[in-house]
Parts: structure tokens; C-alpha cells; sequence
């Protein structure tokens, strides 16, 4: 007999027949172990609701507020993760207003990230109703939403039918929802791991301008050894999105060699002690803090035992204008894709931080997608006799590591240049 503290007597005996039963030796048709697991499924399902119940119980009885803190909190104190934790707490909102939903999540018919999606679903179309809505019209509209949950649509179903339902409506009794900009909205967070998730909902103008500007940017480009780009749509979206953050941070006051310059932050303790640190999302690894002051500007401060700045020196290019527009004569492009000079950075062949020099011979043209290779997936530049940029890939890619020219040379022969 397991000990479950502070479960149902009733759910605690269930649980123990079905771990002293399963998974059964003797079940070659698989159908114990089938019955088992949609017995579990109902138990998480019931557990999920009550779990809701619960908190909207403490919420109501003001636990949180009594300490000067937030029931969400207390949800993290206790040990439920963050996303789930604000999960609970939109179940909580919505579900005193959405009976049919409640009804149906009380008796494990419903998981709780589908009675999220539902709940958020019905957020999202009373937005775009003019008004407080019907109830007799609200009612249908959740009645629909939780139908097509039974039908079997996932989370991202029931939002794309509740996008359809509220577009229905605006487009009926106003706005038209594709125009309004009222219900523009940009979420940020940083996820637990140091990632940045980020959820918009913008009008069909915005996102058309985003769209365009992305495409433009996301064009597959061939690797260096004339393979196919190895990103997936995905990735090229990603990578663009960047590039279009560090041409936005340029604006109209490109330089006169045209290189982007994002204006970030990077604080790197000059005894290496402490990792290098970014003042909204927290410490980064020693390859990302390198690569983004590859082409950055330095300012030396000197801090007291208590962190307080005594000294700050000047701050200076690490490859100032004319260095920079040495590099762009002499590669022309991203040496490893062949992206123009306007979407590129110059990287340290051997970092400043090591000891490299800031010259001609150890700079070089890479894109964001092409320096975040060298820097985190094993790709290398050397300097060659001819005092162009050379690339050396990978060991999973050329097992023999065999040199690669730049992209404006690709035509040359490592015989050529022997």
C-alpha cells in the first residue's frame, strides 16, 4: 500500500489496484494495459479540475493576499511550474462563467490544457463582441468549443475555432477583427531554461509587414561544401527574425560600411570569474558572450568590493570603420554563405579575449546564422597563406575536416593553391 498524502481515500485505493496490476505480464492483447491508461487519463483529468477547484477555493478565501502575495505564487510554492501554475489560474477565471466547460472537466471528460484552450477561446471571442455578450449566444459558442473538444481537436483546434467564431462576430458588428488594432497584443517571457517565448497577435496589415520582411530574410542559402541549406523553414524564420532585430536597431543610421549593429549589453567579468551576464535574460555561456562581442564595442569599468563603479575607460570599436571596410573589400560577403556585407558582423578569427589581434587578417564576414555555427557547432576559420579566410567544418559533416575557401572564392582549388 502507497501513502498519498492528502488524496481521496477513494482515488488512493484506485491508484494502488492499478499499481499493483500494471503493467500485467499476461496481457498479450494489450487490452488490461489499454483500460489501465484510460483509467489514469480520467484520474489526471479529475486531479487537473480539482486541483482548480481548490485553488479558486484559496484564491476566494484570500490565503495569498493575507502574506502579500499572489495565489499564483503560492501555486509556485508549492511546486507546480510556472506555465502550469498560470494555467490553474486562467481555469480559475473562466471556469465560475463557462458551466457546460465546468460540467465536463469535473467528470474527467476533459484534460486541463484543453479546458484552457476552451477558456481562452471564449476570452478571445467575448474581446470581439461590441458589447457584454448574450448569454443565450455566449452559451452557444462555449456549447461549440467544448463539442469540438469532444470531437477530439487539440489545443491549437479549439483556438483556431475560436479565432474563426470572433472573427464571425467583429466582422458582423464592427471592426472587422483582421483590422482592429485594438486587439494587438505581444506576450514575452523567458522560459526556465533561459529562452525567450513569444506569442503575438497582431492585425492582418502588422503581421503582412512582419511576413514580408521575414521572407525576404529567410531564403534558404547552400553550405559551404554546395549542399542545401540544412535549416528547416523553421530555423530560416528564426535566424530572419534575428537578422531583421539587428537591422531594425540600425535604422536609417547605417554606417558607411553598412554593417547592423544591435545595441546590447554584455558584461563579462575581466577575472572570469562570474559568468558573462545580459541585463534582461541573465547569464550566457562563454561561446555566446564571445560571439556577441566579436563585432561590439568595449568599455572597461572598474568596480569596488561592493560593485560600485570607481573607474570607467573609453569605449572604442573592437574593428573600427576602416578595419571594417578592409574586411568587406576583401570578402565581399558572408564567407560561408555568400549573405551581403548589410547582414553580416565581423567576426574574430582568434577572439580578443584570448589574445587575438584586431586586424585585418584575423576578421572576417559572417552572417548571425553562419557566426552562431562557428562560435556553437563546430565549424572553424583559419587564416591561410593568402591571408583570406578559410573554413573548416565540422568532423559529423567532412570527417577529414578538409578547408573550404570563402564564399567569394568557392571556385578556388585547395591544388589551385598549393
Amino acid at each position: 500500500m502507497f501513502a498519498y498524502s492528502g488524496v481521496m481515500p477513494e482515488l488512493a485505493d484506485l491508484l494502488d489496484q492499478l499499481i499493483e496490476t500494471a503493467p500485467p505480464a499476461d496481457d498479450p492483447t494489450g487490452r488490461v494495459t489499454f483500460d489501465a491508461l484510460t483509467t489514469l487519463r480520467l484520474i489526471r483529468n479529475v486531479v487537473d479540475h480539482q486541483i482548480v477547484a481548490h485553488t479558486a477555493q484559496l484564491d476566494a478565501l484570500g490565503v495569498a493576499r493575507r502574506t502579500g502575495s499572489t495565489t499564483r505564487k503560492l501555486l509556485i510554492e508549492m511546486g507546480h511550474p510556472p506555465a502550469v501554475a498560470s494555467r490553474i489560474m486562467r481555469s480559475v477565471d473562466a471556469l465560475h462563467t463557462l458551466p457546460t466547460l465546468a460540467r465536463h472537466a469535473a467528470d474527467g471528460r476533459l484534460p486541463g490544457e484543453v479546458v484552457d484552450a476552451i477558456a481562452r477561446g471564449m476570452t478571445h471571442i467575448d474581446r470581439r463582441s461590441p458589447s457584454t455578450p448574450v448569454d443565450e449566444r455566449r452559451a452557444a459558442h462555449e456549447t461549440e468549443l467544448v463539442g469540438h473538444a469532444l470531437s477530439g481537436a487539440t489545443p491549437a483546434e479549439i483556438e483556431r475555432r475560436a479565432r474563426t467564431i470572433g472573427n464571425a462576430i467583429a466582422d458582423v458588428t464592427g471592426i472587422p477583427t483582421a483590422d482592429d488594432a485594438s486587439l494587438n497584443t505581444l506576450n514575452v517571457h523567458t522560459t526556465d531554461d533561459g529562452r525567450v517565448g513569444i506569442r503575438a497577435d497582431l492585425t492582418q496589415t502588422v503581421g503582412e509587414k512582419f511576413l514580408t520582411m521575414i521572407d525576404e530574410r529567410a531564403c534558404p542559402r547552400p553550405e559551404p561544401d554546395g549542399a542545401d541549406d540544412r535549416r528547416t523553414a523553421e530555423q530560416r524564420r528564426a535566424d530572419a527574425f534575428e537578422l531583421l532585430l539587428d537591422q531594425a536597431a540600425v535604422g536609417a543610421s547605417i554606417d558607411s560600411v553598412g554593417s547592423p549593429r544591435t545595441q546590447l549589453t554584455v558584461t563579462i567579468p575581466a577575472t572570469g570569474a562570474d559568468p558573462a551576464t545580459l541585463p534582461w535574460t541573465g547569464s550566457v555561456s562563454q561561446a555566446t558572450a564571445q560571439q556577441m562581442s566579436c563585432d561590439g564595442t568595449l568599455t572597461e569599468i572598474i568596480l569596488d568590493g561592493e560593485g560600485v563603479p570607481l573607474q570607467m575607460g573609453r569605449t572604442h570599436r573592437l574593428f573600427p570603420a576602416h578595419l571594417r571596410r578592409a574586411v568587406i573589400v576583401r570578402d565581399s560577403c558572408c564567407v560561408k554563405c555568400g549573405a551581403p556585407p548589410s547582414h553580416t558582423q565581423v567576426h574574430h578569427i582568434a577572439h580578443w579575449a584570448d589574445g587575438g589581434a584586431t586586424d585585418l587578417d584575423n576578421g572576417c564576414l559572417l552572417c548571425q546564422r553562419c557566426h552562431t555555427q562557428v562560435h556553437h557547432h563546430g565549424w572553424d576559420i583559419v587564416t591561410g597563406f593568402d591571408r583570406h579566410p578559410w573554413l573548416v567544418p565540422p568532423a559529423t559533416i567532412d570527417p577529414q575536416r578538409r578547408p573550404l575557401p570563402a564564399y567569394n572564392r568557392r571556385t578556388m582549388r585547395l591544388d589551385d593553391a598549393a
